[in-house]
């Protein structure tokens, strides 16, 4: 497989799609990364241990988030009219709490997202703006083992997302409106799918676990148990760490990592 990278110099990747460890992108090579998803929080859950890695090692990662989670929470005290608010306010906490200082809310209506040209549309000119290297989304693929994982919000915004990286963002003469905008097209190298039924790619989050559970709790208004939190997380992480060979002792976040550059 060859993939062109920037300026179109062709180099070889090797990604192995039967569920072993793939060989994405170094971080080395990576400046920045937008991350997609679909409600408040859904990153947290999805890869926020990763995200802090990334960051860490001085990766500029942007968010946008495509719905306002208007339908999430559980205290029937708090009005509706509100959880925007609160839920956006939340996630600008958690993204701190991992280094993300930029997020793009698009705010759709949490329960009706529905892949459509305007999201497809707006998600490519947020890739046109940021160009980001690499793009993390929500999978497609519903994963009947685990259905919360795949909310119909989900699998919406994961698939705008994949039309908007190809063929959208990179074609001149998609969305022509962007253009006159000033918006480039721009071609994402990567893609990493969160949430996806197989892996072929795991981070190892041990060492930023603690952070990874900081930024789900700052989502205050979606955790009735928030104690039961962490020990859930940890045993999920240990399990997808076991299945990519890295050992009992170990916590990682797994994906399924595309090449489309």
């Amino acid at each position: 497989m060859v993939d062109p990278g920037a300026g179109g110099v062709g180099r070889k990747r090797t990604l192995l799609t039967s569920g072993g460890v793939s060989a994405p992108l170094p971080d080395s090579e990576i400046e920045r990364v937008l991350v997609v998803a679909a409600h408040p929080d859904d990153i947290d859950f999805g890869a926020a241990g990763t995200i802090a890695t990334w960051t860490d090692a001085g990766v500029e990662v942007v968010y946008c988030v495509v719905t306002d989670g208007q339908s999430g929470g559980f205290d029937t005290d708090v009005p509706r009219s509100r959880m925007v608010e609160i839920r956006r306010g939340e996630q600008r906490a958690a993204g701190e709490i991992v280094g993300v200082h930029d997020i793009r809310f698009l705010g759709y209506v949490d329960g009706e997202l529905v892949v459509a040209p305007d999201v497809v549309r707006r998600i490519s000119a947020t890739i046109r703006d940021v160009r980001p290297d690499r793009v993390l989304v929500p999978s497609t693929e519903r994963d009947w083992a685990r259905i919360y994982r795949s909310h119909p919000d989900h699998l919406a915004a994961g698939e705008a997302a994949l039309q908007a990286i190809y063929p959208a963002a990179r074609n001149p003469f998609a969305f022509p409106e962007l253009l006159e905008q000033g918006l480039e097209p721009w071609t994402v190298r990567e893609t990493w799918l969160m949430a996806h039924p197989s892996d072929n790619h795991a981070v190892d989050v041990t060492g930023t676990f603690d952070r990874k559970i900081a930024a789900i709790l700052a989502h205050e208004s979606q955790h009735p148990e928030p104690d039961s939190i962490a020990e859930r997380m940890r045993l999920g992480l240990s399990a997808t760490a076991e299945r990519n060979q890295m050992g009992g002792d170990r916590l990682a976040e797994g994906y399924y990592v595309v090449p489309t550059g």
